[in-house]
């Protein structure tokens, strides 16, 4: 049996802040199972009690599952001394769960990203043991050849040394700008950027397109974000 308090419930529900729903609840306007309860420490269990706000029945959720189209110039983080922040671009409904992004996108770097307060989800996706693949468009300045494409498959030792797991490049289009779909399972600091300069390339553009088994809504664009599905939700937890 899991319990609550009550002013913090009504706040991750997006009722109010806790000092607008503490006044409400000493206002007598909740009730619990029918009895109106005017303590705002009073633990309610959230799975089973009836909760009644100003005549609305309250309906607790505990996650949250977003996915934006995140858009260029803003960091994937919660907070940011310098930089706006794609959390910043959430109604305060969701605010309310403390949501975070579920790994980082560059600041230049569009594309597909999951937003949630599920901490145990996000870490499944992020884990390089789990082989989650993250699929991303990119136009690049160089000529791409099959020597490259064997040299993703067999993994890119990185400026530091570090040697990447191996990964996917698909060739959309060479020349002296080349376009391709590149599929890592890791998330290091800038890793496409830096696996294509390990190969005397510069990434110009990047977009993710795909996490796992899922992939950006075309119908977004950069900077909207809608909940993912119940049908999505599953493929993530039971992939």
């Amino acid at each position: 049996m899991r319990k609550e308090r009550l002013d913090k419930v009504l706040s991750n529900m997006g009722i109010g802040t806790r000092k607008e729903v503490k006044e409400m609840i000493k206002a007598g306007m909740v009730t619990i199972n029918g009895n109106t309860i005017k303590s705002a420490d009073y633990k309610v269990n959230v799975e089973e009690d009836e909760i009644i706000c100003g005549g609305q029945r309250v309906r607790y959720r505990e996650f949250v599952y977003l996915m934006m189209n995140k858009p260029s110039g803003m960091v994937s983080s919660t907070d940011d001394p310098r930089d706006s922040t794609v959390i910043e671009l959430l109604d305060d409904y969701y605010k309310n769960f403390r949501p975070f992004p579920v790994g980082r996108l560059d600041k230049d770097t569009e594309g597909l990203l999951l937003i949630t307060n599920d901490g145990k989800l996000a870490h499944d996706l992020l884990s390089p043991k789990n082989k989650v693949d993250k699929t991303y468009f990119a136009t690049i300045e160089g000529v791409l050849e099959d020597e490259h494409v064997e040299a993703f498959e067999k993994g890119i030792l990185l400026e530091d040394g570090y040697n990447t797991l191996p990964a996917v490049l698909r060739i959309i289009s060479s020349g002296v700008i080349s376009a391709a779909e590149i599929t890592i399972q890791e998330g290091k600091y800038h890793q496409v950027k830096r696996m294509m300069g390990a190969l005397g390339m510069r990434v110009s553009y990047l977009k993710r397109l795909r996490m796992g088994p899922i992939p950006l809504d075309k119908i977004l664009e950069p900077g909207q974000y809608r909940e993912l599905t119940e049908d999505e939700i599953n493929l993530l937890l039971n992939r």
